[in-house]
């Protein structure tokens, strides 16, 4: 729960001076094109799952879907409530019906939770048959506190990859790790979550530069089980 009080306390730091210091119109991370590319045009109700100030509502509803957004940190909410619907709520309870929703996306969202897993059985649970999953996360293999990225000409990837840990531990000072900690899972038992849920995975994308940043996976409810 620290880490939940956290975010409420970064909430205007994260809305104000994070999300501004990409260009207009760029996509350093490659966020945007992955939502275009794995979740694509669509219709009808896309839950964003910890959708934190819902900085990616608009890219969601250019593609059609109506978002939604829930999430722990009313401190984030008070933020995303202008660009969409919201409610607070824990990730692993999701306030929602069983097979109601023809999409769910996760966008950076998953080293902020205690543990993924349960939160990928609830999407599983509230995904329609054929509902798309997109999950958008930090890279397992090359981002966490293992991984010294402050020469982007020779990224260092040091031992700590395997051990899956919480830690707080960055190599800068203007991100969100340093600041609140996050939840690393190598990339097996990221994979994992997904499969053992009862979702197929479907496809996969990757951003950022000079190595990825960034690891995107579409995973889809079975039509028939």
């Amino acid at each position: 729960m620290a880490r939940t009080a956290a975010y409420d306390e970064i909430a205007d730091w994260y809305e104000h001076e994070f999300l501004t210091r990409a260009e207009p119109g760029s996509d350093p991370l490659g966020i945007d094109a992955a939502l275009h590319s794995l979740l694509g045009r669509g219709a009808g109700t896309c839950l964003e799952m910890a959708c934190g100030t819902g900085a990616w509502a608009a890219t969601v509803r250019d593609l059609g879907w109506t978002p939604v957004g829930i999430d722990i940190s009313a401190a984030m909410l008070a933020h995303a409530r202008g660009r969409l619907p919201v409610a607070r709520a824990d990730a692993t309870r999701l306030p929602f019906r069983d097979a109601c929703l023809p999409a769910v996306v996760s966008i950076m969202a998953h080293t902020d939770l205690p543990s993924y897993p349960p939160a990928v059985r609830e999407v599983a649970r509230v995904l329609r048959p054929g509902g798309v999953f997109v999950h958008i996360g930090v890279h397992p293999c090359f981002c966490g506190g293992f991984a010294d990225r402050s020469d982007p000409a020779a990224v260092v990837i040091r031992p700590g990859y395997l051990d899956g840990h919480w830690t707080k531990a960055s190599w800068t000072d203007q991100g969100v790790r340093d600041k609140v900690g996050a939840t690393h899972m190598p990339l097996p038992d990221l994979c994992h979550s997904f499969t053992e849920a009862g979702l197929v995975l479907d496809r996969f994308a990757e951003g950022g530069e000079p190595v990825p940043t960034v690891l995107a996976v579409r995973a889809v409810r079975p039509r028939h089980t």
